[in-house]
């Protein structure tokens, strides 16, 4: 049999797969030299190469040689190809952490005078972002409730480079329906960009939904319990870059790849926001039980969330996957019926929030969503404590509200934890 018709049957076997076999199974670049089943760790900064010649190749992006790890590794593009193999993108980019994602890619694509769309109800410091650190370079943010396409809609004109969203909201878990939002953008030719942090790609897959591009904070899920941070974009390669002002010229020349090659060439290399060849090795193992992971604190939020309801000193409860909630129904239909891991409850005060806060035992007080451990946080004074009071009563940050991410722990020690800390 040809070479060609072999290398045909084995695409088309991993093209048939499922999601964790074609993680766990996904090919290295190049042959390791031990034939290791796991990417070795590249820690070192720079590589060799045996002539003049096929440096300068490296260097002018002829070959995918490697010849600085802020710029390439082999850890890191593993990672990045097994993203690629998941999703179906045409390319991936590996950063030091989900913000420096967000941040290296709307520096990409907006300039002085442009304008993005997004909402009010974002996580603090990617809201931070827009509002201050981009703004101070001439951008426009521009708030809307992304719930309702036509205030969407009316908030584009011709400077407008993108909508922004989160999938499901961190912490207020608003769910937009982004099938409407996919023919926004389309109808005024406006790319769509997601942050997916919260429903990881074994549930979501951005390109069936017409997102363009998609960043994800790989230290949540896929890091495989808080192991390392790290972020993701991907691109789907289905936005026509003419659009875009900023790269209306590269896409002449590259077209669909027009994105991929700024942000490669230009903007990963310039801010060196890259990625660490150790954290990369941490987050292509937790990729292989990503799936385990996820459906098991699924169900764990799943089964809290209607605990939470019979608890009577709870006032509030909100988590998408609750029959009451006004989300249900665009959760299912987007999510698969598994929408996230993280739920939001009330108490009566501030105080009463820190007096349960610090009676829990097991679940932990600390930051971050999609560890192993349940995690609990008092946004108010910790996410938001630096924003003013005004300013968070315009986001809606409510002093009574905590924000509960949930683990793979034994569900029913998690409701004996929260049950004896109500009392």
């Amino acid at each position: 049999m040809k070479k060609s018709h072999i290398c045909e049957i084995k695409k088309l076997i991993m093209d048939l797969q499922g999601f964790t076999t074609k993680v766990i199974h996904s090919g290295f670049a190049t042959p390791d030299a031990h034939n290791a089943l796991h990417m070795p760790i590249y820690s070192n900064a720079a590589f060799e190469f045996d002539s003049a010649e096929k440096m300068e190749d490296a260097f002018i992006g002829k070959s995918p040689d490697h010849s600085y790890s802020r710029i390439s590794n082999p850890t890191v593009e593993n990672l990045e190809l097994r993203i690629k193999a998941i999703t179906g993108a045409i390319a991936v980019t590996a950063f030091s952490s989900g913000m420096a994602a967000i941040s290296n890619l709307f520096i990409a694509i907006s300039q002085s005078g442009s304008n993005i769309i997004t909402s009010r109800h974002l996580f603090g410091n990617t809201y931070s972002f827009f509002t201050s650190t981009l703004q101070a370079f001439g951008v426009e943010t521009r708030f809307c409730d992304l719930t309702k396409a036509e205030e969407v809609s009316e908030h584009i004109d011709e400077n407008t480079v993108a909508i922004f969203f989160e999938t499901i909201t961190n912490p207020f878990l608003e769910i937009a329906d982004i099938g409407k939002l996919s023919e926004v953008a389309e109808q005024h030719k406006v790319l769509l960009v997601a942050d997916s942090t919260s429903t990881p790609p074994n549930i979501f897959n951005g390109s069936s939904f017409g997102i363009h591009l998609e960043v994800i904070s790989s230290t949540k899920m896929i890091s495989g319990g808080a192991t390392s941070i790290g972020g993701l974009v991907i691109d789907y390669g289905t936005f026509d870059w003419h659009r875009t002002e900023k790269l209306t010229a590269l896409a002449e020349k590259y077209g669909k790849f027009a994105f991929n090659y700024l942000f490669r060439k230009e903007i990963q290399r310039n801010l060196g926001a890259c990625l660490s060849p150790y954290h990369a090795y941490l987050q292509s193992l937790g990729l292989e039980t990503l799936v385990l992971r996820y459906e098991r604190a699924a169900s764990n939020c799943q089964t809290l969330a209607e605990y939470l309801l019979t608890e009577p000193r709870i006032k509030q409860v909100n988590y998408a996957g609750l029959k009451s909630s006004g989300n249900y129904e665009i959760g299912k239909k987007q999510f698969g019926g598994m929408p996230g891991a993280l739920l939001t409850f009330n108490l009566d005060s501030r105080e009463e929030c820190f007096r349960f806060l610090n009676k829990l035992v097991l679940i932990r007080r600390a930051t971050n969503i999609y560890d192993n451990r349940s995690l609990i946080i008092h946004p108010a004074s910790t996410m938001y404590g630096n924003f003013s009071p005004e300013t968070r009563q315009v986001l809606g940050v409510s002093d009574t509200m905590l924000r509960l991410s949930v683990g793979i722990e034994d569900v029913n020690d998690l409701i004996c934890d929260i049950h004896a800390a109500l009392l």
